[in-house]
């Protein structure tokens, strides 16, 4: 399909999306916001603790395997545990179910402020992105600085037909869920920088690649590390039921056809709606920074000649530490490549290692970085730039551990769920109930694992006595976590996506982005329950082996 749009139109003045975004934009600094949401939820929860408001549960708990084997080898190795039932030998489980109580935990107490004050660098330190944003930016930072990433995409938006740059970018966007990170870090700041390059709006490229990497999430025609943790947890509340377990395939047929239809509807929203809406950009809002440089077509060729030889011998380095039996980036115990693997768990390190090599490489072809000072040189004015960003990723920091700390997230989806399991309705309304559910839950609780730590144990039971697959309710939960990943301000890239966007547009703030996103989070929604509908109307399996119904 063409992506192909004129770009000289007009931009849509007015309408909703304009005064989401003028509204939105009035909204203090994300910074200074967090620090009044931590203001919020702690007069919010003294007021529930007051009120006593708790919940019970059933969670999934980690089994800790780990102490089971210590344990055992200081009893010689004599220990073993059996079936209560048959009487014969079991394996110690990866998960257990057991049911707890959840009670809103006062911030504003002695206890609240105990935790405030002696976590505050703990929570900070343990904020996995910020090191992952360091890292990601590391290799891609030394590539941008020798030239690289601008040869790059001058060469991209050559070979590839303008009309195609956008189909290829969203394409490649929805594959990226497979490194998590790197999506968002790697390719939406290129994806702005190739629309500008062939003359489209820069935002409208930055709007189209979020999209793709984060409100299609849930999906992939790949199996990625996501799949194995969804099917760890789904298997260990089957187990404790006595249910038969399911595949990490359970959801692969469904995966495929939604990342297809999903692309698309992502292409079409960027074309008929993004790009209408911008018009035609205005290249005196680009920052200094954002200017590009003229090369030597020469020198350039020669850079991307080294950059490639460097590609190819990365790559062979990583297929030695990769393909053999026993080779350190497999797994040790089952020796797989894909799921929860040493190589999958280094994609983001590979990935910036990769930019790493390939941009010295580049700037040596290109003579445009010789030595090793001009690379730590690179490496530190780009984590400079990030100065801003750090500073939200601590206040985001605080935020999400304090929240987390009161409770209050695993009251709201656990009181969503009993109102659900309450609704005395067909199968498919309840499913589509739930995903709904899930849909606004996201906006306080993102991320794809932790939400099903909670609906699982829940949920999985109810469906089966209606002859609803545990697949099937997974298949509904994917269609609800990921559309609005692109909207919640506790996503915690969502800052990184400002940042990128001042580079073309200097008055750009949370309201643009959610301006420029709230079309593609609706249309994906839609598109993506109606889809679900169909397929479990249809009866169609959802994977390998992996029926809509328990028979």
């Amino acid at each position: 399909m063409s992506d192909d749009v004129a770009t000289a139109a007009a931009p849509e003045k007015g309408g909703m999306l304009a005064w989401i975004e003028k509204v939105g934009n009035k909204v203090p600094d994300p910074t200074i916001m967090f620090v009044y949401l931590i203001g919020i939820i702690a007069l919010l929860s003294a007021a529930l603790s007051l009120a006593n408001v708790s919940v019970t549960d059933d969670v999934v708990v980690p089994v800790p395997r780990d102490e089971f084997s210590q344990i055992n080898e200081h009893l010689g190795g004599t220990w073993s545990i059996y079936d209560s039932v048959t009487g014969e030998p079991a394996e110690v489980p990866d998960y257990i179910v057991e049911e707890r109580t959840f009670e809103v935990r006062n911030l504003l107490s002695v206890e609240g402020a105990r935790f405030f004050f002696t976590s505050f660098v703990d929570n900070f330190a343990g904020f996995g992105v910020v090191a992952v944003v360091l890292i990601a930016m590391a290799g891609v930072g030394v590539s941008e600085h020798a030239g690289m990433m601008g040869a790059l995409i001058r060469s991209v938006v050559r070979t590839a037909p303008r009309k195609w740059l956008a189909t290829i970018l969203i394409a490649v966007g929805v594959i990226s869920s497979v490194a998590t990170d790197a999506g968002y870090l790697i390719l939406v700041p290129l994806a702005a920088a190739a629309f500008l390059t062939v003359g489209r709006h820069p935002l409208a490229g930055l709007a189209a690649a979020f999209a793709a990497v984060g409100a299609v999430f849930g999906v992939n025609v790949l199996i990625t590390p996501s799949d194995s943790m969804l099917t760890e947890v789904t298997n260990g509340v089957l187990s404790a039921a006595g249910m038969e377990t399911i595949e990490v395939t359970q959801n692969y047929y469904f995966a495929i056809v939604s990342s297809i239809v999903l692309t698309v509807v992502v292409l079409l929203v960027t074309v008929f709606v993004t790009e209408r809406r911008l018009g035609t950009y205005d290249r005196s809002e680009l920052a200094a920074d954002g200017v590009e440089e003229q090369v030597d077509a020469a020198a350039e060729a020669r850079g991307l000649k080294f950059a490639a030889w460097a590609l190819l011998g990365f790559v062979v380095v990583v297929a030695a530490l990769t393909l053999p039996p026993g080779a350190p980036l497999r797994d040790p115990e089952t020796g797989a490549i894909i799921g929860t693997t040493p190589f999958m768990s280094s994609l983001v390190f590979l990935i910036s290692l990769a930019f790493l090599v390939c941009g010295i490489a580049y700037g040596r072809g290109a003579r445009t970085l010789v030595g090793g000072s001009p690379v730590v040189g690179a490496i530190a004015k780009t984590f400079g730039s990030l100065g801003g960003l750090l500073v939200m990723f601590l206040m985001i920091a605080q935020f999400i551990a304090l929240f987390s700390w009161t409770n209050l997230p695993t009251v709201a989806a656990v009181s969503a769920a009993e109102l659900l399991q309450q609704a005395d309705v067909p199968a498919i309304v309840l499913l589509l109930a739930f995903i709904l559910v899930i849909v606004v839950l996201d906006f306080i609780l993102p991320g794809l694992v932790p939400k099903w730590v909670i609906f699982a144990p829940v949920f999985i039971p109810i469906f089966a006595s209606l002859d609803v697959a545990p697949q099937t309710l997974l298949a509904a939960y994917r269609v609800g976590d990921s559309p609005v990943n692109v909207l919640t301000p506790l996503m915690v890239y969502l800052p990184f996506m400002v940042t990128v966007a001042r580079r073309y547009k200097k008055d750009t703030g949370i309201g643009t982005i959610i301006a420029l996103m709230l079309p593609y989070a609706l249309w994906i929604l839609a598109t993506w329950t109606v889809l679900f509908a169909a397929w479990f109307a249809l009866g169609i399996p959802w994977g390998p082996g992996s029926p809509v119904g328990m028979s």
